[in-house]
């Protein structure tokens, strides 16, 4: 009999994969499968249970938000096992989630797990660890990992921009110098996304036909700091009609930065927290997992 561990995050999103729990075990147990389920409860748990236990398993499933999501990948990578992964996306975005296309019906996404076919996909690595979908840094960021959960349970997408709002005040531009294959950009800016996604932190949206997801490279998204209200005012224009060759973007594709910053700028991957450094490195890990997606 084939085995599945399923990682549960019990707090995430609205708590509806709790609600409808022994359906979905119920989907992989008439799939043919011995299903093993360990909950989460504190940050870095899913990262420790799948890296310890992937290798005793056919198949990896997480149910969460991309937090959990994230976690999932980065044991799964330390542990060497080259294992498929099943998403069911519960959380407050699920920005990766939405790039797939992955059902947003918790036990239609069960379903098409088990009758689902395999896809190669891109991770991202940031000093050596993982992200499936972005590193980012500058306005808005904090808003992804300081927001309550409670708040992001009751409020979803609106609560990243609330929790955003309450920064602009203190928004200052930020410095740092990035080398890539193109060449070097650097300069003061107010936000970057270094990205394999269509959606980021549900603010940013990026069209269909500008992202591969398998094709070992990114899609970086720089945003200079305005210095007047006209600048301001054409990002903002920029942004809604997604008019990437806009004066104040810098919109290209790369598989390696080397990015010089200051230490203590903070980042997120995937939504959650990440130490600035001085010197970073980011590199597309092309092919890394393989995710169940619905068959064609």
């Amino acid at each position: 009999m084939k085995k599945v561990l399923v990682i549960l995050n019990p707090c995430a999103g609205t708590k509806q994969a709790n609600k409808h729990f022994v359906e979905i075990i119920d989907i992989f147990c008439r799939a043919g499968f011995e299903t093993v389920v360990k909950t989460t409860a504190a940050r870095g748990d899913g990262t420790e249970i799948v890296k310890g236990q992937a290798a005793d398993f056919d198949l990896i499933v997480c149910i969460g938000g991309d937090g959990t999501f994230n976690e999932v990948i980065d044991g799964l990578l330390l542990s060497g096992a080259d294992k498929p992964i099943g998403y069911i996306p519960a959380g407050s975005t699920n920005d990766f989630a939405n790039s797939l296309h992955l059902s947003k019906d918790i036990l239609q996404a069960a379903r098409d797990i088990v009758s689902g076919e395999e896809r190669a996909l891109d991770i991202g690595s940031f000093n050596g660890r993982y992200f499936s979908y972005v590193a980012s840094f500058g306005a808005f960021t904090k808003a992804s990992y300081e927001a309550p959960q409670s708040i992001k349970n009751a409020l979803g997408h609106l609560a990243y921009i609330l929790e955003g709002i309450k920064d602009i005040p203190s928004i200052k531009p930020l410095r740092l110098w990035l080398k890539m294959e193109q060449g070097i950009y650097g300069g003061d800016y107010l936000f970057g996304a270094i990205c394999n996604s269509t959606s980021v932190g549900g603010l940013l949206t990026l069209a269909d036909d500008l992202v591969d997801m398998n094709d070992g490279l990114f899609e970086v998204l720089l945003i200079k700091a305005p210095s007047n209200i006209l600048e301001l005012n054409q990002i903002l224009l920029a942004l809604t009609t997604q008019n990437y060759s806009s004066p104040m973007l810098s919109f290209f594709s790369s598989g390696k930065l080397e990015i010089t910053a200051d230490k203590d700028m903070p980042w997120t991957l995937d939504g959650e927290y990440q130490e600035g450094c001085e010197t970073i490195e980011i590199k597309n890990i092309q092919g890394a997992i393989r995710l169940i997606v619905p068959r064609r």
